[in-house]
């Protein structure tokens, strides 16, 4: 579990940092103080820094990438050695990130306005001389002096903004932000940006799309699913496994992966159902087909949905209600399981056993879940006010918001 005295004084939001394949290569995090006032702008850089060393050490490789312009140009060069994009929310977060030792892994986002002022000209140029990465963050008043522009490793606009001139640009290496459908992903792409953050979801399928056909490799994973639901004996989940060789291979992967602290190795799906239980099975069911389709550009909502169940389980541990914990993981999962299947939930849930507490939120109907998922897509959706009147409503502290947050992801990165 995360703690650190900053946890209290921060809103933290996330969101996916995407590359060309529709692959999640690195995490754009924003920081903002949790209360207003001179009390909330006191964080100093190093506090900052252990807390962000702490989240992201070296080793989380799976989130790490480096940008360096290509020979000649138009282009970036993947390396390991980026784990996190920083996106600090107001200027006293923003200089105390730039006021101390550079850390090549992440990159820190800097506002064009504010980087034409002498001090923070000075910061960024000491970060980039100690091999720290920038990213300079739409477009000022005036071009910046070249020798400026050229610590910047990323030009970073918004989707929201007019497209900037090739000679307004500050980097020929762009990423956009604020992707919120597949068409906005595709078309930030074909304007030359090599990244993009944000989450392209799109619109939840109508009700009028109906019944569509699932991929076999899913419908299989449903089949498990319910006939888990009904505690059906070993031998008959096992039977529904020789099927699909491949699935059972992913399933117990899954199983023996970091992110389960089993103390012992899983070797079969009878020894899993035997240490793990029909709950604690189907829960792990429900991830597999959360993360099982072969669309490339379903990767960052299987991501997201990895992540929406941990987070949501993570904000109840305390409870110490296994039932709790379970059912809000399964929601956060299935929570956007319209978007991978392509079917709207009123029709998906006819198909797929969940508790009542479960459907009332996947449905957007009052009850005692969309609270909790509401929170998490305020935290997607990286609005600082937003989380905070979420938050405020399930009598959460900040602290509890943002250790359930890191944990959760800290967690997803040991099961990718």
């Amino acid at each position: 579990m995360f703690e650190h005295p900053l946890l209290a004084r921060l809103v933290l939001g996330y969101s996916a940092v995407i590359d060309r394949q529709r692959s999640v290569i690195a995490t754009r995090l924003t920081l903002a103080p949790a209360s207003s006032g001179p009390a909330g702008d006191e964080v100093a850089g190093d506090e900052l820094m252990q807390l962000l060393g702490q989240s992201w050490p070296e080793e989380a490789g799976a989130l790490s990438l480096r940008m360096r312009p290509l020979e000649g140009g138009g282009g970036v060069k993947s390396l390991a050695g980026m784990a996190l994009m920083i996106n600090a929310a107001g200027e006293p977060l923003l200089r105390a990130l730039l006021g101390v030792a550079a850390v090549p892994r992440f990159v820190i986002e800097v506002p064009a306005f504010f980087a034409a002022d002498p001090a923070v000209a000075a910061a960024v140029r000491s970060v980039s001389d100690g091999g720290g990465l920038l990213a300079i963050k739409g477009l000022g008043g005036e071009p910046l002096p070249a020798a400026l522009a050229g610590c910047f490793a990323l030009q970073v606009d918004d989707g929201a903004a007019p497209e900037p001139s090739a000679q307004a640009r500050s980097n020929p290496v762009r990423a956009r932000l604020g992707v919120r459908s597949p068409a906005e992903l595709e078309a930030a792409f074909a304007s030359g940006c090599v990244l993009a953050a944000g989450w392209p979801f799109g619109d939840p399928p109508p009700a009028s799309a109906g019944k569509k056909a699932i991929a076999p490799e899913l419908q299989v994973i449903l089949e498990l699913i319910n006939r888990v639901d009904r505690e059906e004996p070993v031998d008959r989940l096992e039977a529904v496994l020789k099927n699909d060789p491949t699935l059972a291979f992913r399933l117990i992967r899954y199983i023996n992966s970091p992110g389960f602290g089993l103390s012992v190795e899983i070797g079969s799906f009878r020894h899993a159902l035997m240490i793990l239980g029909y709950q604690k099975l189907k829960r792990w069911l429900a991830l597999l087909l959360a993360s099982a389709s072969k669309d490339a550009n379903m990767k960052p909502v299987m991501f997201a949905a990895v992540r929406r169940g941990l987070i949501m389980e993570e904000l109840v541990k305390s409870s110490g209600d296994a039932e709790l914990r379970g059912e809000l993981f399964i929601c956060g999962v299935f929570s956007l399981l319209d978007r991978l299947l392509g079917q709207p939930f009123a029709e998906l849930l006819r198909a797929v056993p969940v508790s009542e507490r479960v459907r009332q939120a996947l449905l957007g109907e009052e009850g005692p879940f969309l609270p909790y998922l509401e929170l998490v897509q305020a935290i997607e959706q990286e609005s600082v006010i937003d989380v905070r009147e979420k938050a405020e409503r399930l009598m959460l502290a900040p602290a509890e918001v943002n250790r359930a947050l890191l944990s959760a992801l800290a967690a997803a990165a040991q099961l990718d």
